[in-house]
């Protein structure tokens, strides 16, 4: 271990006390940004919040792109490297649910805090908690809110800039709320889609086998778990809603079935890709029906290895504050920037209980090391410790 690291790792632990003094104000970004509806494509109010707080925080150029997202850079010393970090602005949440926030002692509750309102929240801290440990970097970091991470959105916002930026992205840190001591540094193979069942206004509802679009899906769904999955490389087809029907006795005629299949290679996705689509048209055509799998987003497998710098110092640091680092595959941002060769890790930032509810609670105490973290990890990066060689 070099002496550069070895006093970063000093540090670290020592970062937590000075930003816990800053603690009020990323909660007060905490609960701006997390009150602002923001479901995937209509992000456009959490943009121009987040170019609002880059701007009063001093950042240069805060802007967007042709891909909606938000941007701002704050320019290292040398200007040699550029290192974008990254926030999915967009929520998993219904805009019509109550996002209203509230804060109790040691926690912080609300819809759609973990993914990612706590990460678009540090995000724009960090350039405050930067300057409180003042800590000054050769490169320039590049501050970005992404739009249209989630479901049909498919990384679209990350994906652009990347496809079209001007600037050399040397390095990618990817900010999410939880968990504290989650490391990703690949992504797995994975395919996200809908398939829709539909009978015709004309169905003949005396033929055999007649029993509704539900009672079909249900076939496709029976076909699917038959299909033998390899242990090695690891494959799992995840079956992630199914709806249809309503109130009363009328027999369905439409149901959809949103279905995920993740695996470490590639081929055995799109394997699995035609041999469900197969099972689906074949269902259909047995019981008069009418078939569509909609793919509505890829990612390829790929990464970094586990010996590369960049995610063994993150592992140090995490560590060096005490935390066991949970090593994770990912299927968000850093998808983005494995597809372009980039070296990339994403983080959680806290702990949390009842994900996914509509009264999600964060942990305030565990924050401090969540952006300690990233701070040791930037410095690591600004000063070449988590070069390739």
């Amino acid at each position: 271990m070099d002496e550069s690291f070895a006093r970063i790792l000093e540090r670290v632990p020592e970062y937590t006390a000075e930003i816990r003094r800053l603690e009020d104000i990323l909660l007060t970004n905490l609960v701006m940004v997390a009150e602002i509806p923001s479901p995937t494509f209509g992000e456009r109010r959490r943009v121009d919040w987040m170019l609002d707080r880059l701007s009063e925080y001093r950042l240069e150029r805060c802007s967007t792109d042709e891909g909606g997202n938000a941007l701002g850079i704050l320019p290292g010393k040398t200007g040699e490297r550029n290192i974008l970090l990254v926030a999915h602005l967009d929520t998993p949440v219904d805009e019509n649910l109550d996002h209203t926030v509230t804060i109790q002692p040691g926690s912080v509750s609300g819809v759609g805090l973990a993914d990612n309102s706590l990460g678009v929240a540090a995000l724009v801290t960090l350039p405050l908690v930067l300057n409180a440990l003042g800590v000054e970097l050769n490169s320039n970091l590049i501050f970005m809110g992404s739009t249209r991470a989630l479901g049909r959105g498919d990384l679209g916002g990350t994906r652009f800039f990347l496809n079209n930026t001007d600037e050399q992205i040397d390095l990618g840190l990817c900010l999410e709320g939880v968990r504290l001591g989650r490391l990703s540094y690949a992504s797995i193979g994975m395919l996200r889609g809908i398939i829709s069942y539909r009978l015709p206004d004309e169905y003949d509802w005396t033929r055999f086998g007649a029993g509704g679009a539900i009672v079909s899906l249900n076939d496709i769904i029976t076909r699917i778990l038959e299909i033998p999955l390899p242990r090695r490389p690891r494959t799992a087809v995840v079956f992630s809603s199914i709806e249809g029907g309503g109130p009363g006795s009328k027999v369905p005629t439409h149901a959809e079935l949103q279905i995920e299949v993740r695996s470490d290679s590639g081929e055995i996705v799109e394997e699995l890709h035609r041999r469900i689509a197969n099972i689906a048209h074949e269902v259909a055509s047995l019981a008069g029906g009418e078939a569509e799998f909609e793919v509505i987003a890829r990612r390829r497998p790929g990464g970094l290895e586990f010996s590369h710098p960049l995610p063994e110092r993150a592992r140090d640091i995490l560590t060096a504050l005490e935390l066991p680092p949970r090593i994770s595959p990912s299927t968000a941002e850093l998808s983005a920037f494995v597809d372009r060769g980039i070296p990339a890790v994403r983080l959680g930032l806290t702990s949390a209980e009842d994900l996914d509810e509509e009264h999600e609670r964060l942990d305030i105490e565990p924050l401090a090391a969540g952006m300690a973290q990233v701070v040791g990890l930037l410095e690591a990066i600004d000063q070449g410790c988590c070069d390739h060689e």
